[in-house]
C-alpha cells in the first residue's frame, strides 16, 4: 500500500463524513475521526502519522502496550476501544491516552488503583449496550445513572461521553436504533447534570453514515483508512 493510497482513502473518507453531516444539518467539525489501527502493521501507522494522523484506536491491551513502546518517541496517542479485562488495568493507566469501553464498576475500581499509583487520570466513555446480539459487551443503559453516581468515588476517571456498537445487519432502521438509543441516553444524562458527558463515540466503516445522523462525535474507522485486513 502506497502513501497516496491511503491518502485518497483519508480525503474520501473526510469527504464522506462532511457530505453526512452537511445531509444531518450538522457542522462537519462535530464529528471526529478516530483511525482504528488494530492489527495493521506498524508501516501505515508510520504512514497515516505522515498524513497528519496522531490518534488510534486499538482492541487489546496487550497490542496498545506494543503500540505505545513502538512509537514511544512520537506524539501518537493510543485509545482503548475494545473490551477490557479487569488484569489488565495495568496496561491501561500506563498506555492508554482513553479508554473507551468502560462497562462495569470492577473495571472502574481496578483503574483507579492502578491510575492512582501512576499517578495519572484518564478520560473514560462508559460503554452501553443498545444491540440485543450476546457477543456484544456493555452496561444496560437503564443502569447508566446509578453507574455515574458510582464513578464520582473515582478521582482519576474523567467520564466524557458514551460509546456504543450497533447490531451486525444489514437492517439500517435496527442500526439506526441502537445509535439514536445511545444519543437519546447522552441528552438525557446532559439534562440531568452530567454536562461533561458530550461525546458520543458510535459508528464503524460499515455504518458511520448512519451513526452520523443519529449525532455521533466521534468514528471509529479501520478498513475505510488502512483497506482490508488480511484474512478479511
Amino acid at each position: 500500500m502506497t502513501d497516496t493510497t491511503m491518502e485518497q482513502r483519508l480525503t474520501q473518507v473526510r469527504a464522506r463524513i462532511e457530505q453526512c453531516c452537511h445531509a444531518a444539518g450538522r457542522h462537519p467539525d462535530e464529528v471526529q475521526l478516530l483511525p482504528v489501527s488494530k492489527t495493521f502493521a506498524d508501516e501505515l501507522i508510520v504512514q497515516a502519522q505522515s498524513l497528519g494522523l496522531l490518534r488510534f484506536g486499538e482492541n487489546r491491551a496487550q497490542d496498545l502496550r506494543a503500540r505505545f513502546e513502538a512509537f514511544s518517541q512520537t506524539d501518537i496517542q493510543w485509545v482503548m476501544i475494545g473490551h477490557t479485562q479487569t488484569n489488565k488495568a495495568r496496561d491501561i493507566a500506563r498506555y492508554a491516552h482513553e479508554l473507551q469501553s468502560l462497562d462495569r464498576l470492577s473495571l472502574a475500581e481496578a483503574l483507579e488503583r492502578r491510575l492512582q499509583r501512576e499517578g495519572r487520570a484518564l478520560d473514560v466513555l462508559i460503554q452501553i449496550k443498545t444491540a440485543h446480539e450476546e457477543s456484544k459487551f456493555g452496561l444496560d443503559p437503564q443502569d447508566l445513572p446509578d453507574f455515574l453516581q458510582q464513578l464520582k468515588a473515582f478521582s482519576t476517571l474523567r467520564v466524557r461521553g458514551l460509546m456504543t456498537m450497533a447490531t451486525q445487519t444489514d437492517d439500517s432502521d435496527e442500526i439506526r436504533r441502537c445509535f439514536a438509543l445511545a444519543r437519546q441516553w447522552r441528552d438525557r444524562l446532559r439534562a440531568e447534570g452530567h454536562e461533561e458527558c458530550t461525546r458520543l463515540s458510535m459508528g464503524m466503516s460499515g455504518d458511520f453514515e448512519l451513526a452520523i445522523a443519529e449525532g455521533a462525535t466521534e468514528v471509529r474507522l479501520g478498513s475505510a483508512i488502512f483497506g482490508a485486513r488480511e484474512g478479511a
